[in-house]
């Protein structure tokens, strides 16, 4: 950045936790997102940090009810007609079209349908972009014993305006969830509480993270 500035990074609880200031060129949040996205290209309309704040508190409302009501068919309708969902480990959603089908099926089986919740962990907001950079936690459902299972992972998302986004990036190291979701089957075994999804999974896809 040549002029000065500041990007703040805010808690779950809403309230500013860091603040950095630049008055000479650096390499900015900016630069880094664009460098790892499939499409590098900034947002035509800039948008003040209050509306990607009031955009983003709505897209946060949403995934909370869309966690209680499993409704993830509404998840897609988050997205423009044309956006672009970029998951790192299975490839590029292009258009609303191909989101759809894919987040349903995705977040209703095992081990995407026993996470509970996606609150976001910290957030940043990148005006000029129309990005907001956060890393959202995903805990699983308690196994039985109050055990929390979870892990994170980073998500890009640019905004388009009125309420809806254009692009959602996924970074995560599927090694971590892999993990997270063995061991809440290994705890729900041992408790008496594996279902017969979950059951399956340990015993398919998750022998490659057994210990």
């Amino acid at each position: 950045l040549t002029d000065p500035c500041a990007v703040a990074v805010l808690g779950t609880n809403g309230t500013e936790c860091r603040e950095t200031r630049w008055t000479t060129p650096v390499r900015t949040l900016r630069s880094a997102a664009m460098e790892t996205t499939e499409n590098p290209t900034p947002t035509t309309t800039e948008f003040t940090p209050a509306e990607l704040d009031e955009a983003f508190a709505q897209f946060q409302r949403t995934v909370a009810e869309i966690a209680v009501s499993r409704d993830w068919d509404r998840y897609a309708e988050l997205f423009t007609e044309d956006a672009d969902y970029i998951e790192h480990a299975l490839g590029t959603m292009h258009g609303r079209d191909e989101i759809r089908p894919w987040i349903v099926k995705t977040m209703t089986r095992f081990p995407g349908d026993h996470m509970v919740a996606f609150p976001n962990l910290w957030k940043v907001f990148d005006a000029p972009t129309g990005r907001v950079i956060f890393e959202v936690d995903n805990p699983m459902c308690d196994p039985g014993d109050g055990s929390v299972i979870t892990a994170t992972n980073i998500s890009i998302i640019t905004y388009a305006g009125d309420g809806l986004w254009k692009c959602e990036e996924d970074i995560y190291n599927p090694l971590e969830f892999g993990i997270a979701a063995m061991q809440w089957c290994d705890k729900a075994r041992e408790l008496g509480t594996l279902d017969d999804d979950a059951a399956t999974w340990a015993s398919t896809f998750g022998r490659a993270f057994w210990g």
